[in-house]
């Protein structure tokens, strides 16, 4: 029966939502204030589930040190004081908006690839506030 665990992490960044394609206009017609050209930031807050069957040994369902190793860079190291829009590759003009459903999805990812097998991410929910997050789920 698996079991879950979570670990919360925060970062500070910048970001706007911006389509390259479409004019200033489409752009604020779309995302209001968050397509502002002078960006905005937040201080998210990122919560990673991992699943799997409980050690009987060490009682964990993943190695906490090495989630925490995994967080700390592929999280807090890639986006913490970050302009997400243009210090990471895949959130540049043309490529993805860096909306908390695409954060959701590319950290789950990329937390996914640097776990391996060790665990299983099943959850990442992205917080920009106390008000709006998102979740993303691996199928």
């Amino acid at each position: 029966m698996p079991t879950y665990l979570t670990r919360r992490v925060t970062f500070a960044a910048a970001h706007r939502y911006r389509i390259a394609e479409w004019s200033d206009e489409q752009n604020t017609a779309t995302f209001g204030l968050c397509a502002r050209a002078n960006y905005h930031g937040h201080s998210y807050v990122c919560d990673v589930t991992v699943a799997g069957d409980v050690d009987p040994r060490t009682g964990f369902v993943a190695d906490l040190g090495l989630l925490d190793r995994v967080l700390q860079h592929e999280v807090r190291e890639r986006f913490d004081h970050a302009n997400i829009n243009l210090d990471i590759p895949e959130f540049a003009d043309g490529r993805l908006v860096p909306t908390g459903e695409n954060l959701a999805r590319y950290i789950a990812e990329h937390v996914q690839r640097a776990l391996g097998d060790a665990a299983r991410v099943t959850r990442v929910t992205v917080a920009e506030d106390s008000t709006l997050s998102a979740t993303y789920e691996p199928g």
